[in-house]
């Protein structure tokens, strides 16, 4: 693009921090298939209940720091002094119940895991494998849940996971790339559409 020229992008990116069309711009809706990776997508997702997108983002390094790399396999063994550790660290969001929850589904994570269950297998399977493609023109049009997030959601609930409602859920789609929910007009709605398919 030449200097002159207008980047469009998603009405949601209404922020001026260049930390929002960065991540707009380079993951948003990219399909996600590292288990790990997604794991720690969905536990940002839940952290950000009740708050705006951006203020995880920008807290979101603090937070990989705080909670060593948003490994399972760690997290699951926390004790309560590191709880004590997290709840007096200014750089995270400081909520006992989204702490907590965050050191539950780990375990959830791992339970899955020594069932033979995959996190990404499992979670890709429920669009077989493949991106939702949508045609949305503008945000008004745009779901905050659907169907499908209900009932990732309750499956979810079920193994044990917490902060998965049907909302979260349905943003955390939206962000690995489990649906493309770029409108139209975006820069990116044709070039997430074309990473559909290649793991």
């Amino acid at each position: 693009m030449d200097g002159n020229s207008v980047t469009t992008r998603c009405a949601w990116v209404n922020t001026p921090d260049p930390i929002y069309a960065e991540y707009h711009d380079t993951e948003w809706g990219v399909p996600e298939y590292d288990s790990r990776a997604l794991w720690e997508k969905l536990m940002l997702d839940g952290f950000q209940a009740g708050l705006a997108w951006i203020t995880i983002l920008r807290k979101r390094e603090t937070m990989r720091a705080a909670f060593d790399g948003f490994d399972p396999d760690i997290i699951a063994r926390y004790s309560e002094s590191d709880r004590e550790r997290l709840l007096a660290d200014p750089g995270i969001i400081r909520s006992k119940s989204k702490i907590d929850a965050a050191i539950g589904n780990a375990q959830a994570y791992l339970d899955m895991r020594e069932q033979g269950l995959d996190f990404s297998d499992y979670l890709w399977q429920f669009v077989d494998g493949t991106p939702i493609q949508n045609t949305y023109q503008q945000l008004s049009d745009i779901p905050t849940k659907t169907p499908l997030s209900e009932t990732i959601s309750k499956d979810l609930k079920k193994r044990g996971f917490k902060f998965v409602g049907p909302t979260i859920v349905y943003a955390f789609m939206e962000a690995v790339g489990m649906v493309n929910d770029h409108e139209v007009s975006c820069h990116r709605h044709d070039a997430v559409r074309a990473m559909a398919g290649h793991r």
